[in-house]
């Protein structure tokens, strides 16, 4: 074979090889999967249904304590997410060069942390309220829903639920309301888990190497 032959061989292989790496509009058709887009989004959705539960609550009695209707909770969670939409749409900037970006990465891993505590903390409050509640005993005593753990203990702790017009509203609706708070901080716990936990193994478990790892039939860029 002769060189010319051979040299445009070489150019033919060499064009395929370009004509099959990724494209950068590849890059663009998942950029709705990109971190921290989703768990900003889980964030968001689940901080606002914990602040809707919670006023809920509020609602059946004004007497209930702040522990008991963790509306700060879901605020705070969607606070959360707002930095991390923008964090998202800070332009990705290698090795952490922009100090914007680093900035915001900091905050975003410490307010995911922050909410997994809270979220923690209002599971330990809603199931203490949700075992207590569930065992009331409860009469209505005008305007009011007066509440005892054993009603014929004469000694045992009251507990007075002012403007509940049905002790019902107490042992069924705000029970159901504990249990609801309990399954979405637990979802809540989990999501600021998984941002924290992606946030610092991309920045601590990999970097980009800038190295183009070849095959046969296509090139890519890999994270080493």
């Amino acid at each position: 074979m002769g060189q010319g032959q051979k040299g445009s061989l070489d150019k033919k292989e060499g064009k395929k090889k370009r004509d099959e790496s990724p494209q950068p509009e590849d890059r663009k058709k998942c950029r709705g999967c990109r971190f921290p887009l989703l768990v900003a989004l889980f964030q968001l959705l689940l901080g606002v249904a914990v602040t809707a539960v919670a006023f809920l609550m509020m609602a059946i009695s004004p007497s209930l304590l702040t522990r008991e209707t963790p509306h700060w909770a879901g605020i705070i969670l969607c606070l959360v997410s707002i930095l991390g939409f923008i964090l998202y749409c800070i332009t990705y900037v290698p090795d952490d060069r922009m100090s914007m970006q680093f900035i915001v990465k900091l905050l975003y891993f410490v307010l995911c942390t922050i909410g997994l505590v809270i979220s923690v903390l209002v599971m330990a409050f809603a199931g203490h309220h949700y075992s207590q509640t569930s065992s009331f005993s409860c009469e209505q005593v005008g305007e009011d829903c007066v509440c005892k753990l054993d009603q014929d203990d004469p000694i045992a702790r009251t507990f007075t639920y002012e403007g509940a017009s049905d002790c019902e509203l107490i042992t069924g609706t705000l029970t159901l309301y504990f249990l609801i708070q309990i399954v979405l901080n637990l979802a809540q716990a989990l999501v600021c888990a998984v941002g924290a936990f992606i946030l610092w193994k991309h920045r601590y478990q990999v970097f980009f190497a800038g190295l183009q790892i070849s095959s046969p039939s296509t090139q890519q860029w890999q994270k080493v």
